[in-house]
C-alpha cells in the first residue's frame, strides 16, 4: 500500500482550517489568517504522526486534547479562561456536527450490502447489546450536545447584542493619536465635579508607549493621588508626559469609598458609530489600570453625553 503523506497533510490542513474558520465565525472572533494557518498546521501534523511507528504512544485522549488546546490558543489567543473554554467548546461542537454529518451522508448513500459488510456479529449476541448501548449513548450525548450548543450560541447572541453598542474611538493628545474600540455605557455618569466635564474611561495599557513604568504602576495600584501631590516638589522622581493636562477625578468604588482616577484633558475625541461621527472637545480621559473587558473586545467606556454632540 502506498501512502502519500503530503496529500494527507494538505487534506487535513484544509479540513482543520475550515473547522477553525467556522469556529471563528460562530464566536464572532476577528480572523487572523496566519494564526489560523499555523493552528491548522499543528492539527494536520498530528495525523501525519500516525504513520510514524515510534510515535504510537501519542495516540491517547490526553495527547489529542493537548493538540486541540494548542490549536485554539494559537488560532484565537488567550484573552481569559472563560473566553478560551468557550472557543474550545465551540471548536469541538463543530467537529462533532461535521463528523456526524459526514457519517449520516455516508449511510444515506450506502446500500444494504455495504452496511452489512461493515457489521461484526458475535455468537453471544453482541450485536444486539452493542446496538442498545449505542442508542443509549447517542441519546445521552445528543441531549448534552444540544444543551451545550444552546449555551454557546446564547453566549454568541449576547456578544452580538453587546457589539451593537461598540464604537470606534479616536483620541488626540497633542501629537499623540490613540485608536481603540469603546463600549457606549448609558449608565456611565462620571463627571468632573468642578467643571461638569464628562469622563470617558480608557485602559491605561492603550497609552503604555507614552507613560513611564513608574506611573503605570501607580495607576494600576490606584496611588495616583500620591503622584499628583508630589508634582512640583522635591519628591517628584519621574515627570509625567502630559503633566499640564492632568486632572484628578473622584469617584465611588464598589465598596462605596471615595477613590481618585487620573484623567487627561485631550485636544479632541472623535467617536464613530453607525456611519456617524461625534466630535467632542469638552471631555476627560480617565485612565483605568485594569482590563475593562475580559475578552478584550473593547478598551474604553464611552460616556453617553459624548454621543449627543
Amino acid at each position: 500500500m502506498i501512502v502519500y503523506v503530503d496529500l494527507i497533510f494538505l487534506m487535513n490542513l484544509v479540513i482543520d482550517g475550515l473547522l477553525l474558520y467556522t469556529t471563528a465565525r460562530m464566536r464572532k472572533i476577528p480572523i487572523v489568517w496566519w494564526r489560523l494557518v499555523i493552528g491548522a498546521g499543528i492539527g494536520a501534523m498530528y495525523v501525519v504522526f500516525m504513520f510514524v511507528p515510534a510515535l504510537s504512544f501519542m495516540f491517547t485522549f490526553v495527547v489529542k486534547l493537548c493538540f486541540a488546546l494548542i490549536m485554539i490558543v494559537i488560532s484565537f489567543g488567550f484573552a481569559s479562561l472563560q473566553h478560551y473554554l468557550r472557543n474550545l467548546g465551540a471548536f469541538y461542537l463543530i467537529n462533532f456536527v461535521a463528523a456526524g454529518g459526514i457519517l449520516g451522508i455516508h449511510y444515506l448513500w450506502a446500500n444494504s450490502n455495504e452496511v452489512l459488510n461493515g457489521m461484526v456479529i458475535s455468537q453471544s449476541g453482541g450485536l444486539t447489546h452493542e446496538l442498545q448501548f449505542g442508542v443509549t449513548f447517542i441519546a445521552i450525548a445528543l441531549i448534552a450536545v444540544i444543551g451545550f450548543y444552546k449555551k454557546v450560541f446564547q453566549s454568541a447572541r449576547q456578544r452580538e447584542e453587546l457589539t451593537s453598542f461598540f464604537a470606534q474611538v479616536h483620541i488626540e493628545i497633542g501629537a499623540v493619536q490613540l485608536h481603540c474600540t469603546g463600549l457606549i455605557d448609558t449608565g456611565n455618569q462620571l463627571y468632573d465635579p468642578l467643571t461638569r466635564t464628562p469622563v470617558m474611561v480608557l485602559e491605561v495599557s492603550q497609552c503604555q508607549d507614552y507613560i513611564s513604568e513608574s506611573w503605570m504602576r501607580k495607576i494600576r495600584d490606584a496611588e495616583v493621588d500620591q503622584m499628583i501631590a508630589a508634582i512640583g516638589t522635591d519628591d517628584e522622581t519621574d515627570p509625567f508626559i502630559w503633566q499640564d493636562r492632568l486632572r484628578l477625578v473622584p469617584y465611588r468604588g464598589i465598596n462605596k469609598s471615595t477613590q481618585f482616577m487620573l484623567a487627561i484633558k485631550p485636544d479632541r475625541v472623535i467617536i464613530s458609530y453607525q456611519d456617524k461621527q461625534n466630535e467632542s472637545h469638552k471631555v476627560l480621559i480617565g485612565l483605568d489600570g485594569g482590563k475593562l473587558s475580559s475578552d478584550n473586545s473593547y478598551q474604553a467606556i464611552i460616556h453617553p453625553m459624548l454621543m449627543q454632540r
